[in-house]
Order: structure tokens, then C-alpha cells, then sequence
């Protein structure tokens, strides 16, 4: 017992003494030790921020109908250094609500035979586009993803209904998942038709798409693509 009592001591004033001579004036947060059933246990402080360099906390949802499938900071599972969870989201039905947002996007960079599995080339794309996002807003590239995804989900679009062999269609809303699932692929789909035997890399072109998508500009593929489901539903209600 009176070991344990002294290595506990000699723990608490060793901890003092580093944390004294740590200025105030530094960002990274020092470990906290202490001592639980006699084992040593570490309890990290130091915040995570995407690609170590983006933070999560001070991004806004404006949308509420969104905020449970925007999975961004509303879980400390969703706070990840890399979009590269090795999470199995696809094996139960709208589980991929719970993927992180960023790495959303960079799976749906994986597409067309040719860049079917390489995720390693999708998260240096989505790292690049983050670093210009920056550079040309000079806004946090999280709240700049958020936005456009919120603002390229269509709200209303039209199914065909069948009655006595007529075939018409009819307007319906859209759920928040599907919204997202849409923006997602639409965003990625004009980067990638952008980039298509052009002098720009693919990053330029995701960095332009969400921008003018987070702007609602109607340079963006995504928000055309938006408003025309849009449009057509309209016609049909």
C-alpha cells in the first residue's frame, strides 16, 4: 500500500511540475495521467481536427431536417484525422447515415471501373481541395461541405405511378437521407465531368463545385442538376 501511495505522489507532483512549465500561451492541450485499479491510464485533451488542421467545432447545420444525416460533430466518433474509418456502413440498411460527411464524399470519389478502391487517391483529392477551399474563401472547408451539401439536395421529386395500366408521374417529397445521398453524388459528378480532359486536376474542380454549390450559384452542376428535379416535380404535383 505505501508503494502504490508514494508512486501516486510522485505522479500528481510530476504532472504539476510539466504542466507548470508549459506556457499558457500554447494551443496543445498536455494528457491528463492519472492512476485507476493501480494501472497507468492516459486521458488524452488534445483536440482532433480533420487532416490536423480543419476543426469541427465551429461548424453550423443551418438546416435542422438535416442535422441527423450531416454526420459531422454531433458524435465523437464522427471527429476523425483522416476520412479513412474502415467503417462497414453499407452492411445494415441507412447505417451510412452514421459515416462521417467528409469520408462520404471521398468514397463517392471512387467511382468508374478505373478508380474503383483507390481511397488513398481520394483522400489526397479531398485533402488538396480542402487546402484551396481555404485559400479562396478563407472559411473553414467543413462549413463550406456542409453548406453545399445543404443547399444541392433536391426537396421534391417525381416517381411514376402506375393505376390500370397509365403510367403518369407524381411529385413527392424527398427524405433528408436521400437529400444527402444526391448532393453527395451530384457534387462529386460535376468535379468529375469538370475534370474530364481538362488542364484543371480533379481537386481544383471539387474545390469550384462546392464553393458555387455552398454559394448557390448556378455555375454549379450540382444545383443544376437540384433545379431541374425540382422543376419537373413542380410540373407534375
Amino acid at each position: 500500500f505505501s508503494f502504490f501511495a508514494s508512486f501516486r505522489f510522485l505522479l500528481a507532483w510530476s504532472e504539476r511540475a510539466v504542466r507548470s512549465l508549459v506556457s499558457s500561451s500554447l494551443s496543445v492541450v498536455l494528457p491528463r495521467i492519472h492512476l485507476k485499479n493501480n494501472r497507468l491510464i492516459m486521458a488524452a485533451a488534445v483536440e482532433v481536427k480533420l487532416f490536423d488542421r480543419w476543426t469541427f467545432d465551429d461548424v453550423q447545420i443551418e438546416d435542422i431536417t438535416l442535422q441527423d444525416y450531416l454526420a459531422v460533430k454531433q458524435k465523437f466518433k464522427f471527429y476523425t484525422y483522416l476520412p479513412h474509418t474502415a467503417g462497414r456502413y453499407s452492411a445494415k440498411r441507412f447505417r451510412k447515415a452514421q459515416c462521417p460527411l467528409v469520408e462520404r464524399l471521398t468514397n463517392s470519389l471512387m467511382m468508374h471501373g478505373r478508380n474503383n478502391g483507390k481511397k488513398l487517391m481520394a483522400v489526397r483529392i479531398v485533402k488538396h481541395a480542402f487546402e484551396i477551399i481555404h485559400l479562396l474563401t478563407d472559411k473553414n472547408p467543413l462549413q463550406v461541405l456542409v453548406d453545399a451539401v445543404t443547399n444541392a439536395g433536391p426537396r421534391e421529386d417525381a416517381t411514376r405511378v402506375g393505376s390500370g395500366g397509365a403510367v403518369r408521374r407524381q411529385a413527392v417529397d424527398v427524405s433528408p437521407l436521400r437529400r444527402v445521398n444526391l448532393a453527395i453524388y451530384f457534387l462529386t459528378s460535376g468535379a468529375r465531368a469538370a475534370a474530364f480532359r481538362s488542364i484543371k486536376s480533379i481537386a481544383e474542380c471539387l474545390a469550384d463545385e462546392l464553393i458555387n454549390a455552398a454559394n448557390a450559384s448556378p455555375n454549379s452542376h450540382a444545383i443544376k442538376k437540384k433545379d431541374e428535379i425540382e422543376r419537373v416535380a413542380k410540373m407534375n404535383r
